[in-house]
């Protein structure tokens, strides 16, 4: 889980898939309107993002299929876990999204829900689908860092041994 850039910043949920299936391009913050069990069951930390994404539908934009789990005490005024969420964002940035989304066929991807001075936000980016050859060249890079990393480890172990 990255660590918060700011200290009021609370990590909710991350969406780890979004850097592995798409090439992002920009972020952008918005707020998320939300009912009281959801901010509950969000301090809690039960959300997920896994198959969620943005829309601009009518000048607004939405927030479809994350999953917020529903808050057990509140069961009177528990509402659908994965509907539709308004986003809260400013006219022009939703216009400019709405014209980078339909022209150049870019896809808008939530990658983290958290928690900032108390409002629940959720960062978004502009991002483009991967191919299938995209994400094996991802696979190889990762491994040979990993592989690198070992070897330093391996060194490190064995100058300290000798001396």
């Amino acid at each position: 889980m990255p660590k918060p850039t700011n200290p009021e910043e609370k990590t909710i949920c991350v969406n780890r898939r979004a850097r592995f299936d798409y090439d992002i391009e920009e972020r952008f913050e918005a707020g998320i309107v939300l009912t009281g069990g959801e901010v509950k069951s969000l301090r809690d930390g039960r959300a997920q993002l896994k198959d969620s994404y943005g829309r601009v539908e009518r000048g607004e934009m939405t927030l479809i299929n994350a999953h917020i789990n529903a808050y057990e005490p509140a069961h009177y005024f528990n509402v659908d876990s994965t509907r539709t969420r308004k986003l809260l964002m400013h006219k022009k940035e939703i216009m400019r999204l709405m014209g980078k989304v339909q022209e150049q066929g870019l896809t808008l991807i939530p990658l983290r829900l958290y928690f900032k001075s108390g409002r629940a936000k959720v960062e978004l980016a502009l991002a483009r689908g991967k191919k299938r050859y995209d994400k094996r060249e991802t696979i190889r890079a990762r491994e040979v860092q990993r592989d690198i990393a070992r070897g330093m480890q391996r060194n490190l172990r064995e100058k300290a041994r000798s001396t």
